[in-house]
């Protein structure tokens, strides 16, 4: 038996959900968790600081489990590259609930890498270039996965190609902002937003995207996912203009 394409976004909600009541039970037995990254960068209205404190306590079990089988935050590194590269061709050929489990998983093993470095002290540059380099290929595979997949739809491709482009050139600008050595301008759309709107996107379309599609006929099946691609274009182009913009003035 072939097993559904939905299925697997089926089963990263049922993941979703179990850490969400584990950490209901951390809530009312010990309080909140507290991550020291997250309080040095922040959340913001996409994603709030205590959606991101409860992605790291949930994590952290994960994070020890790799110390203890010798997965070395570069070997987490090259992990989340072939989930992401996998995520990307699974959005080219339509299967989002796939693709939704792949990308997911890179972006936890994204998060992992660092804090495997943090806990065995074996952070470097060189790893910080790789994983931002990998970062770069992951999100190019799910976007232009997009694109493949929407080849004949102009519109449709033009939603991803804007996201592209945001997903660039923020990292651009926090990255112009380093090497002139001027503080990275705080802002929206950083790299694990918009992992979040796609994988989102990507997830409701597997679940619920024909459903859509049979009972408001006008719209595709791929709403959910065109949408959670939108919301990147949108949102961060216009963060990254604003970045550009602080930079300047912060150079002058």
């Amino acid at each position: 038996m072939v097993l559904k394409d939905v299925y697997f976004a089926y089963f990263m909600l049922a993941l979703t959900v179990t850490a969400g009541l584990a950490y209901a039970v951390r809530l009312a037995v010990r309080g909140a968790a507290r991550s020291e990254r997250v309080d040095r960068i922040g959340g913001t209205a996409l994603v709030g600081q205590d959606v991101m404190n409860w992605t790291y306590w949930a994590v952290d079990p994960i994070v020890r489990g790799c110390i203890a089988l010798g997965i070395t935050a570069n070997g987490a590194t090259w992990i989340a590259l072939v989930l992401g590269l996998g995520a990307g061709v699974a959005v080219g050929f339509g299967m989002f609930g796939l693709a939704t489990l792949l990308a997911t998983w890179s972006t936890l093993f994204d998060i992992l890498d660092g804090q495997i470095a943090r806990f065995t002290n074996t952070g470097s540059e060189a790893g910080e270039v790789l994983d931002a380099a990998t970062d770069r290929y992951t999100e190019f595979a799910f976007v232009g996965g997009g694109i493949f997949l929407f080849r004949d739809i102009p519109w449709a491709m033009g939603i991803c190609l804007g996201a592209l482009l945001a997903c660039f050139m923020v990292s651009y600008a926090s990255a112009k902002a380093e090497a002139m050595k001027v503080e990275v301008p705080r802002g929206l759309m950083r790299r694990h937003e918009r992992a979040t709107y796609m994988i989102v996107g990507a997830g409701l379309t597997a679940m619920a995207g024909p459903y859509l599609h049979d009972h408001v006929p006008g719209l595709p099946t791929t709403t959910f996912v065109l949408a959670g691609l939108a919301i990147v274009a949108l949102i961060g182009n216009v963060a990254a203009v604003q970045r550009l913009v602080r930079i300047g003035r912060a150079l002058r």
